[in-house]
């Protein structure tokens, strides 16, 4: 009988709060500014990709709290720790390479573009007051 430890899928990542983007990698990207604004125009661009083209509604929810799947369940947006540690440059790595070990997928490049991606994070933003 073959047998493996008992760590659950979960565990591959070390926690919720820990960044998805390569540790080389950090300082830059958490030194990147999005280059948009959160103007009332931008976030609603940004909206209409994550209910639209961007898919990002399939996973992560109307609401942006994550749909319950089985194995690393998607991000919840709305928990206002995540939101605080997560910069925009590391939210962007993610849409531009997926995040390993989950399921999403790339999607700057593959459904929208890096100009879209940056006004999808602006409306992510707006899910920490939920």
């Amino acid at each position: 009988m073959l047998t493996f430890p008992s760590a659950s899928i979960k565990a591959f990542h070390k926690g919720i709060y820990y960044p998805r983007a390569p540790e080389a990698l950090l300082d830059i990207l958490q030194d990147m500014d999005n280059p948009f604004s959160p103007t009332r125009k931008n976030i609603e661009e940004g909206s209409k990709v994550y209910f639209g083209k961007g898919l990002c509604v399939k996973c992560h929810g109307v609401n942006g709290k994550g749909l319950e799947v089985s194995g690393h369940p998607p991000r919840n947006f709305t928990d206002p720790k995540w939101q605080d540690v997560r910069t925009d440059g590391e939210m962007m790595w993610v849409l531009k390479n997926g995040s390993p070990g989950t399921s999403m997928p790339i999607r700057v490049g593959r459904g929208i573009s890096e100009e879209e991606a940056w006004k999808v994070i602006l409306f992510i933003r707006t899910f920490a007051g939920i």
